[in-house]
């Protein structure tokens, strides 16, 4: 029993470096928008978040703003291009 409870930390340790190496979730923050473009980003913003129109228009006109949490890295960068091609500035955190 001693020498695999020695073990356990031993195995911990290398779970913590690959957590540091790559992110597997993310927050997407909406930063800030093109003035011009804000009703495409509006329209993305509902899309993303399921909010009604005046739900959405008030979250993008609050930005910068955490858009969603805890997103999978491939679903994070598919928000964060189609925001980006809308008009919106955003960041992965």
């Amino acid at each position: 029993a001693p020498a695999a409870a020695a073990e356990a930390p031993a195995e911990d340790a290398p779970k913590e470096k690959k957590e540091e190496k790559k992110k597997e979730t993310y927050s997407v923050k909406l930063v800030s928008f093109d003035t011009s473009k804000k009703i495409n980003v509006v329209k993305e913003v509902r899309a993303v978040t399921q909010l009604g129109l005046k739900e959405a228009k008030e979250f993008v006109e609050s930005a910068p703003k955490v858009l969603k949490k805890g997103v999978p890295t491939a679903d994070a960068e598919a928000i964060r291009d189609k925001l980006a091609a809308a008009g919106a500035e955003v960041v992965l955190e």
